[in-house]
């Protein structure tokens, strides 16, 4: 499909404007609604800004949240392992891996960078922005902070002065980064939609163009974990005991304010913990509330665990989460990091592979793609990968010696479609009726097989026909 904007991006980007000291943030300044090329655009003040709560999540679930932190560490690590290649695409059908000099920019991103630095770099933001905006910058690339990122769109409706980032011909038109923050008085840089790569794997559904980080649907489990583990730290602070009601046989406040202040310093706080309790004849004391192993603490706080490990896509055996580390869990170790890997990691590795292709020089007949053969966490992976290989190679010797052409065996098992076979017209031996005659050394001739014809010698007859 032809681009709408493929005159409005050339002129952007100075090939064809009049004035070639206009930037794309000039326009954006100057212009919401203009014409080029004798088709009417619009620029909505049109800016799909980023999530507010970008700041928030970082510190406040990433930074202070044990589970949160596990989650995300282990996504980001097995999600850096992989490397880039090219993969070659025959009539629709992916082919061999294979690399070049192209893929240097995502090898070395930067000095001393490397492939997975900016898989890591950009799994956290978008982790916790819902995004990840990456440019080309000085022979490599750099990323921006997605949270000073506006992502910038426009459409070529010509009676719509209202469109918007949800009108049907929308299309992202480039992103204006605010270097230092918003309030920067640094001045902003604009790029074109072609000179950045946006890897946004869950898309917000009030957004068109823009993510949405995991962590906001459980926004309050987070907070619910938190409250737990200071709950656990409250009682450990407070003598490890329950809350205490004491009754006094007082009526003056006064007289019981030097006993208060006592018993606090006596029996408050995890050292005076177990410390024997006197008390005289004027104050009754009775304990409030359950201890840990009444209220089942574990298991509440292990739930929400579990809630947020699913939010992340990452099995809590995986993440070593308590829900996870039963012997019987862990026993199903490796299919849980099967189903990490084909769930989680591998449409994740599709995607930024998709995302980082713009501003990666793709050879003709190719795509860029992820390499994930030398992750040691999909050993087994591989392992099964060998035995499915070694099943169709079984498959295929089958059908050829059936007489099938080798070439429509082959495509037939690599697409699952028997259809695609084609047969030689030739057949085994087991396969012919009794006394047919076919041609060649070693063929069936009436029950008996003839041996390759022999040089005859002075005149000797040839060899009589050997018994079947």
């Amino acid at each position: 499909m032809r681009n709408p904007f493929g005159g409005l991006v050339a002129a952007l980007n100075g090939e064809q404007r009049a004035d070639p000291a206009l930037s794309l943030q000039g326009w954006l300044e100057m212009l919401t609604s203009f014409s080029y090329n004798g088709v009417q655009y619009t620029l909505p003040g049109a800016k799909e800004e980023e999530v507010a709560d970008y700041t928030s999540l970082t510190r406040g679930a990433y930074k202070s949240d044990g589970v949160v932190f596990a989650c995300m560490d282990v996504r980001s690590k097995l999600f850096s392992e992989a490397r880039f290649q090219f993969r070659r695409i025959r009539n629709g059908r992916p082919g061999e891996l294979f690399g070049t000099a192209d893929l240097e920019i995502l090898e070395v991103p930067w000095p001393g960078g490397t492939t997975g630095d900016l898989l890591m770099r950009m799994i956290q933001y978008a982790d916790l922005a819902g995004n990840a905006f990456v440019v080309r910058r000085n022979g490599g690339v750099a990323l921006l902070r997605p949270d000073w990122v506006d992502i910038v769109t426009g459409t070529n409706e010509t009676d719509d002065t209202d469109a918007d980032a949800w009108s049907p011909d929308a299309v992202v038109v480039g992103y204006v980064y605010h270097p230092g923050g918003r309030n920067s008085p640094r001045p902003k840089e604009t790029f074109l939609a072609a000179q950045v790569a946006h890897f946004a794997p869950i898309p917000d559904p009030e957004a068109r163009f823009r993510g949405m980080s995991w962590l906001t649907p459980i926004v309050r489990e987070i907070m619910a974990d938190k409250a737990a583990t200071l709950h656990k730290e409250q009682f450990f602070e407070n003598a490890a005991t329950p809350n205490m009601k004491v009754k006094f046989d007082v009526e003056s406040v006064e007289k019981m304010r030097p006993w208060i202040e006592l018993f606090r310093e006596n029996h408050e706080g995890a050292s005076n913990a177990y410390k024997t309790l006197f008390l005289n004849a004027a104050a009754d004391a009775t304990p409030i509330g359950h201890n840990f192993k009444e209220m089942e603490f574990k298991v509440t706080q292990g739930a929400g665990e579990t809630r947020i490990a699913a939010a992340a896509g990452t099995p809590p055996v995986i993440v070593g989460l308590s829900e996870g580390l039963a012997a019987a869990t862990y026993s199903n170790y490796a299919l849980a990091m099967r189903r990490f890997a084909d769930m989680t990691m591998r449409p994740l590795w599709r995607n930024v592979s998709a995302s980082l292709a713009p501003i990666v020089n793709v050879p003709s007949g190719a795509e860029l793609w992820y390499d994930d053969r030398d992750v040691p966490a999909l050993a087994d992976d591989g392992t099964s990968k060998a035995e499915i290989l070694s099943t169709n190679a079984s498959t295929l010797h089958t059908l050829i010696s059936a007489g099938f052409e080798p070439d429509s065996a082959i495509d037939a098992v690599t697409a699952g479609d028997l259809t695609k076979l084609v047969h030689t017209g030739l057949y085994s031996v087991q396969l012919q009726p009794a006394g047919s005659v076919t041609q060649g050394k070693g063929a069936l001739v009436a029950g008996t097989i003839v041996p390759e014809a022999q040089p005859q010698t002075n005149g000797a007859p040839p060899p009589e026909p050997v018994p079947a």
